[in-house]
């Protein structure tokens, strides 16, 4: 009874101020109504909200290292730890010794070497030897395709001896060297792979370990990740290449990942950027307040939910005219308990009705003619 009661109030209203209107309106209608008929009708405008510039200030972050440039240093061969030549959060360039290991594995590895080095040499010796007998007609071709398959297998048997001992640690001028002197060591240096900082040390001198046990965790701390937690209602115009700063470090750099699922308890989303201006003044693991910058050429507004009407399945918003009332159809982005994130054609200096707006939606769709 109240709800009819109400409703012929408003139809009365639009009826006193001299509205009647013959057909329904649609985006892109003007309404007439003049500010002493609006403010009778209920309706109160507000400025449009400036264009996200920033959404999400001050959102909580995590520094995260990399995937890909988090380095495990592990033991090539079993042996005992000698000594570690670094500390954790100590810078190291690529190649410098992070570690000495004392393993007899590696005199072995170094023994097969020369031993194949050996029979390869004999067996190209033999080779020259049966090509010239052969050329000569001494020999049958079968003996010259042995001496020469002979060979090949020889080579094959020195290039493999020979990458054991670089998966062991070798360099190529220790190889020279070995080649020349003979002379074998138990020492396997352990050098740094990249450029980077020690996060951690995983062993201790004196330590006896098996090949592949874990020596040093190793990183390369630039680039850094940020993690960003965002309210699902200020996602909206974000996307791969955003920027992002960290305004309290002085960092910045641009979103590469917004993640497809909602967590549930806090509503947010997982933002990920990469961190490239001043990732120096960041720590992996620190929680720091993240700001994402939404470039204002992608339109996008926040708008009270009061302001919003709804027609089938889209959104309208009445901009404020000369004349009366325009509206607008709007794209919904995030949504919260008291206000929307749309995207649409605004110049930015536009008001728009935030109360009174059932009346303007009444009068749009031609009900306002149609009395009780």
């Amino acid at each position: 009874m109240r709800k009819a009661q109400g409703l012929r109030t408003v139809l009365a209203a639009l009826l006193l101020c001299g509205f009647f209107v013959v057909a329904p309106l649609y985006a892109g209608d003007d309404i007439k109504l003049s500010p002493a008929q609006a403010k009778a009708m209920g309706v109160v405008t507000a400025p449009l909200a400036s264009s996200v510039a920033t959404a999400g200030k001050g959102l909580p972050a995590r520094v995260a290292i990399p995937n890909h440039q988090l380095h495990i240093v592990s033991a090539p061969l079993a042996g005992l730890v000698e000594t570690l030549s670094v500390a954790p959060n100590q810078a190291v360039k690529k190649g410098q010794v992070l570690a000495r290991l004392q393993s007899p594995g590696l005199v072995e590895i170094q023994r097969g070497f020369l031993q194949a080095a050996t029979q390869a040499q004999l067996a190209r010796d033999s080779l020259s030897r049966d090509e010239k007998l052969f050329q000569e007609g001494i020999i049958a071709e079968s003996r010259y395709l042995a001496a020469k398959g002979r060979q090949a297998e020889a080579v094959a048997a020195l290039s493999e001896r020979r990458q054991a001992l670089v998966l062991a640690g070798l360099s190529g001028a220790a190889l020279q060297r070995l080649e020349k002197s003979h002379a074998m060591s138990g020492t396997i240096e352990i050098t740094a792979p990249v450029n980077g900082v020690v996060l951690e040390l995983m062993a201790v001198p004196g330590q006896r370990i098996e090949a592949a046990t874990p020596l040093v965790k190793l990183a390369q701390i630039v680039p850094l990740w940020l993690e960003i937690q965002a309210p699902l209602a200020q996602i909206a115009g974000l996307k791969a290449g955003t920027a992002v700063s960290v305004p309290a470090y002085q960092a910045s750099g641009k979103v590469t990942q917004i993640g497809r699922g909602v967590e549930e308890g806090s509503q947010t989303v997982a933002v990920r950027a990469e961190i490239r201006q001043g990732a120096e003044n960041l720590r992996p693991g620190q929680f720091v307040e993240a700001v994402l910058v939404v470039d204002g050429n992608d339109k996008h507004w926040h708008v009270p939910n009061s302001a919003l009407v709804r027609l089938r399945d889209q959104a309208y918003v009445f901009v404020q005219t000369a004349t009366g009332f325009l509206a607008q159809s709007v794209k919904l982005g995030g949504e919260t308990a008291e206000s929307s994130v749309v995207s649409a054609e605004f110049k930015g200096d536009e008001h728009i009705a935030v109360r009174g707006t059932a009346s303007l939606k009444a009068m749009w769709q031609g009900l306002a003619a149609g009395g009780e």
